[in-house]
């Protein structure tokens, strides 16, 4: 998983409440478990019409939010199924942090899963950025290390996280790399028990 540090990208205002996971990735694209790719059904009923055309003034497909890397969006953002293609389709389509009031406990967890950074802002300060990102200027920077999401305007905020989330984000470390950060001590602890309890190992 790759670690993050500083985002410093272009933030794209969707000030939408309850987008859940089947719009963030609708269920006709869950037919792979491979994460490249999914980007092109990001929020598809969105971006396109029933005849599979662009929509032109949805902030996504506009030409100034080309290259977005971050979301400013509503409160309860992730919510509905579990599924874990919907933070691999934001960050496939190149978002790597998503900014709302509030998200759905289970996608606000397989964010930091997957390299994808959940920030909680106050809702005063998420409008702030909303504004902001419908300007000419909607380059914004987001320091994990600092905590805070500073402006086009240079205004920060600070946010909250976990420490242990934290550390493992700007490591980038998920599950598998937590694990394998102990490898020598499990080894360590495998060789002792092949000692003390042969029979487990089908001696």
């Amino acid at each position: 998983m790759e670690a993050f540090i500083r985002l410093d990208a272009k933030a794209a205002p969707l000030p939408l409440a309850n987008i859940d996971t089947d719009q963030i990735i609708p269920k006709q694209f869950l037919k792979t478990v491979e994460r490249e790719g999914l980007g092109k059904g990001l929020l598809f009923d969105y971006r396109f019409d029933e005849q599979g055309v662009e929509k032109p003034d949805f902030v996504l497909n506009r030409p100034e939010y080309k290259g977005v890397g971050i979301l400013v969006t509503g409160e309860n953002f992730g919510c509905g199924s579990s599924r874990e293609h919907a933070p691999w389709a934001l960050m496939d389509f190149g978002i790597r942090c998503v900014i709302a009031t509030s998200f759905a406990d289970i996608f606000y967890n397989n964010c930091f899963q997957n390299g994808l950074l959940p920030v909680v802002l106050k809702a005063d300060e998420v409008q702030a950025l909303a504004d902001e990102a419908k300007g000419g200027n909607h380059v914004m920077a987001v320091d994990l290390e600092s905590q805070t999401v500073t402006s086009p305007s240079g205004k920060a905020f600070r946010f909250e996280i976990d420490a242990q989330r934290k550390e493992k984000m700007l490591k980038g470390l998920d599950a598998i790399g937590e694990t394998l950060e102990r490898e020598k001590s499990i080894d360590v602890y495998e060789m002792k028990r092949a000692l003390a309890q042969p029979w487990l190992e089908g001696a």
